[in-house]
């Protein structure tokens, strides 16, 4: 089709497990579309239960978010966005920020971030 920068996967959540790092981006947004099951979606700093039929969008710069699954029964959702080339996320929890270029990580504590003068 030609579609360069958007995927889509189709992710599951078991009971007591969370989908990734509380995180955000600077130039990849994001979405989560719930199929089935139940789940605490955190968005910036704020707990909304979840279900199938809900939508969750994440512009750039993002609002720090992730899912978990505290219920009984597994999660199902679709997770969609942009996989550009360059891109830098933040995880507060960690007080780290990742620099992706291309296929090259690198992860810097925020004490180690200085302005470039």
């Amino acid at each position: 089709m030609g579609l360069e920068r958007i995927g889509i996967t189709i992710a599951k959540i078991s009971p007591g497990k969370e989908s990734f790092i509380y995180h955000s981006h600077q130039f990849e947004e994001e979405f989560i579309y719930i199929l089935s099951g139940r789940g605490i979606a955190e968005i910036d700093e704020e707990e909304f239960q979840v279900g199938a039929g809900d939508f969750m969008g994440f512009p750039t710069p993002s609002v720090a978010h992730h899912l978990r699954n505290p219920f009984d029964e597994e999660l199902v959702y679709l997770l969609g966005g942009e996989r550009k080339n360059l891109d830098i996320a933040d995880f507060p929890r960690l007080q780290k920020r990742m620099f992706r270029n291309g296929n090259e990580l690198q992860i810097v504590n925020w004490e180690n971030l200085k302005p470039f003068a």
